[in-house]
């Protein structure tokens, strides 16, 4: 006797999600593993995104390299790691001090990186520097500040480990960009120039090291959302509703937890290219590419507001 219609689909749901949950279970499980004796080094380890990576690759026996511009927050950041870690499961994790903006210092710090275990494994450049400011009151030394710590230093670092990756034929370096990499906004001039520079050179990198096993990895983000609760705001004319539902849609960020354990499924699964973001920056991609007078418009509308918003106040 055959089970009635009206119970199947109930059914195949539950079975659906069962399957779900298991599958998640073993990728999860197989996260520790692929990534256990890995030499892992993370450029900024005492970011939120990076003390979450930390945190996600160290339960996984990785073989950690962290790196911070001081040595209070790394420090703090290794005794929250090794507190109760057993050592038989993990590794205590090394430090280097490392500063994008101090580009005298690369050469020695690659060396210090490279002399911690003799090899790299995964590199994640996840390293930002903001800006946010009309392209007219950005001075040239801040242009070159944000372009040392969003591009050469990742590029520098990248071309550090590169010779010994290539000699072993293995290895996996992640940039860990923005959304602005791929889409320039408003007010974010030097920001997005400095993400576009990294985007492509790390999109040719991936194509000159694939025949030596190597993977390059560019993950797109979104605006990071470290904060607990959304700050209060004070009320403002109400802008274009084009650009105010945008913005709204822009705002909503994602979690530096999110992020890390994307981090590591990209590294897991060797995604070459990861977006993550959510469906209105991924209409204004394509928008870019298919209406850009329209997109064009729409970012203009926006300025005008925000430029009346502060004349009005």
């Amino acid at each position: 006797m055959g089970l009635p219609s009206v119970i199947v689909l109930p059914l195949l749901i539950v079975v659906a999600a069962g399957v779900y949950y298991i599958y998640n279970e073993i990728l999860h499980f197989m996260s520790k593993s692929l990534v256990r004796n890995k030499v892992v080094v993370i450029t900024d380890a005492v970011s939120g995104v990076g003390t979450e990576c930390a945190r996600l690759f160290h339960k996984g026996g990785a073989r950690l390299i962290l790196c911070g511009t001081g040595w209070d927050k790394l420090e703090s950041l290794y005794d929250s790691l090794t507190t109760d870690a057993d050592p038989r499961e993990t590794f205590a994790p090394k430090l280097v001090i490392l500063d994008f903006s101090d580009m005298d210092s690369m050469e020695d710090v690659i060396a210090e990186v490279v002399d911690c275990y003799g090899c790299v494994d995964v590199l994640i450049c996840n390293s930002s520097m903001k800006l946010k400011a009309p392209v007219q009151s950005i001075s040239l030394e801040q242009d070159r500040n944000i372009m040392d710590v969003n591009y050469f230093g990742p590029s520098t670092l990248a071309k550090g480990v590169l010779p010994m990756m290539i000699s072993r034929r293995s290895g996996h370096i992640v940039l860990v960009n923005s959304i602005q990499g791929r889409l320039a906004v408003p007010f974010r001039s030097s920001y997005a120039a400095s993400k576009h520079a990294a985007q492509a050179f790390f999109d040719c990198l991936r194509a000159e090291v694939e025949e030596y096993g190597i993977i390059v990895s560019t993950i797109s983000h979104t605006f990071i959302n470290a904060s607990e609760l959304p700050p209060v705001e004070e009320p403002v004319p109400k802008p274009n509703p084009v650009a105010e539902f945008i913005a709204r849609q822009l705002t909503h960020g994602v979690r530096p937890s999110v992020l890390a354990n994307e981090i590591m499924q990209t590294v897991n699964r060797k995604r070459k290219e990861v977006l993550l973001v959510h469906p209105i920056p991924r209409v204004a991609l394509h928008l870019r590419s298919l209406f850009p007078p329209f997109l064009f418009a729409v970012l203009a509308a926006g300025v005008k507001d925000s430029v009346l918003a502060e004349q009005m106040q």
